[in-house]
């Protein structure tokens, strides 16, 4: 492949970042304020810590199954508008609100039946001898509280979604950036008992977030619906939940592979979790360290991720194959590049971030180690991203499941249960040989790109 096609030019990366800044510093702020809430709890003690971060690993299930469930909608939505089929904009839309009403229901009966089971899986005794049952206790407290923000994060993601969607990036930005104030000091006040409030703990961090979650669908409901002339499609929105039959088959064919692939991804990095947490719980805390600090700086990639999906999306509504075929090299050509840098920035701090925690040297030591691997590993984590999200805005949805939730199921799992079950191998070892599983990943993303077979106008047949 030629250079030339892998820069773009200044206007390039002006609109390339003209859709992922917003959305960068809407998903930094919130992964930040998670880093925040962490270090918080952090502080009360590791058995905390862990419990927390459990929950927060069985509720990204939860959250990553309702992007799937309205991903196939995305899609759609993104080629209508760039078509300028507002009446298919809607429908796309109510198909969202139910698909993640449904994903809500389902994520409660779950969490309020199961929750302490599930949490009960990633317990196991090392060699600190940590409190299991405190470590139990305090999940279960989190993920009972944490129930009621279940609701409101669902909308808020339907209407942020087809926001961004449709060109408005910046108000699902101010409601996050809200949201996190909110959130941030609402942390400080319950987790220690401050201006008289009593000291709640891991409590307080549930209830600080839930918080949180209604004041950000508050923003961006009042603002999407008095804004009716920039967002045309919510006029008569609700007024029924008709969806045309015909689109609600094309969803659900190209929808089904990714709700079913965002299920089986985050139940597969929970699994992969649960076969590290063998090793003790002080592995569980170390992951949890680790994987703070990556959410923040794997923001640089989601969002060019997210910007790919949506700019190749609108380009291939237009009927702009070639136009989509260049913009999706240059994106992932820069995404390579940023996480090169953000990953030297990683590496940098991976001995220093770990001593913020109030726990025993073992842990930090591990999970020293464990984000210098994740950062040397940057790289190739953007370029899969980027990758994933082009095949998927074209459609085909059953690809990106075998390319991305197949490798997880067929390989990191097999490697890491062998490992951790039959094998005495230290688990920064065990960690490097799963993520090398991503190497052979970015081999076969690169052919599937090659084939141009994710070049299709989805919406052409399905004008309303």
């Amino acid at each position: 492949m030629k250079l030339k096609r892998l820069i773009g030019t200044a206007d390039f990366y002006r609109t390339v970042l003209t859709v992922a800044v917003p959305i960068m510093i809407q998903n930094g702020i919130t992964t930040f304020v998670g880093l925040l809430d962490n270090i918080m709890i952090g502080q009360v003690g590791t058995e905390q810590m862990s419990g927390v971060a459990i929950s927060n690993q069985i509720i990204f299930v939860y959250n990553l199954a309702l992007f799937g469930i309205i991903s196939g909608a995305s899609i759609y939505g993104a080629q209508f508008f760039g078509n300028r089929d507002m009446e298919g904009v809607r429908y796309a839309f109510r198909f969202k609100l139910l698909s993640s009403s449904l994903i809500f229901a389902a994520g409660t009966v779950i969490f309020l039946f199961w929750g302490a089971p599930l949490i009960g899986l990633f317990l196991h005794e090392g060699e600190s001898g940590s409190d299991l049952e405190l470590a139990l206790a305090s999940g279960v407290e989190y993920l009972r509280l944490m129930i009621f923000g279940l609701f409101p994060f669902a909308i808020s993601q339907a209407y942020a979604g087809t926001l961004r969607e449709t060109g408005e990036n910046v108000v699902p930005m101010y409601a996050g950036v809200a949201a996190v104030i909110v959130n941030v000091i609402f942390n400080y006040l319950l987790i220690f008992g401050k201006l008289g409030l009593p000291a709640l703990g891991v409590a307080g961090a549930a209830i600080a977030t839930v918080l949180s979650r209604y004041v950000e669908l508050a923003i961006i409901l009042i603002w999407a619906h008095t804004h009716l002339d920039r967002n045309p499609y919510l006029r008569g929105a609700y007024r029924s939940m008709k969806i045309p039959g015909r689109l609600v088959r094309q969803i659900v064919i190209k929808g089904a592979p990714l709700a079913a692939n965002e299920v089986l991804w985050s139940v597969g990095m929970t699994v992969l979790i649960q076969c590290y947490s063998v090793r003790g719980l002080e592995v569980v805390a170390a992951f949890n360290i680790s994987n703070t600090i990556n959410n923040v700086f794997s923001t640089v990639f989601m969002a060019i991720g997210s910007a790919v999906s949506i700019l190749v999306g609108q380009q291939l509504g237009a009927g702009e194959l070639e136009r989509a075929r260049d913009t999706a090299y240059k994106t992932i050509a820069f995404a390579f590049l940023c996480c090169v840098t953000i990953g030297g920035v990683m590496a940098l701090a991976s001995p220093y971030f770990p001593l913020i925690y109030q726990t025993s040297d073992q842990v930090r030591s591990l999970a020293s180690t464990l984000i210098l691997i994740v950062a040397i590993c940057m790289p190739q984590n953007g370029v899969l991203h980027s990758t994933y999200f082009t095949i998927r805005s074209g459609g085909k949805t059953l690809i990106t499941l075998l390319f991305d939730s197949g490798f997880v199921w067929g390989l990191m799992i097999p490697i890491a249960w062998g490992l951790t079950h039959y094998t005495s191998l230290s688990m920064p070892l065990v960690f490097i040989a799963v993520s090398a599983v991503d190497l052979v990943k970015c081999f076969v993303g690169f052919r599937l790109l090659r084939s141009d077979m994710w070049l299709n106008n989805m919406t052409r047949s399905l004008e309303f």
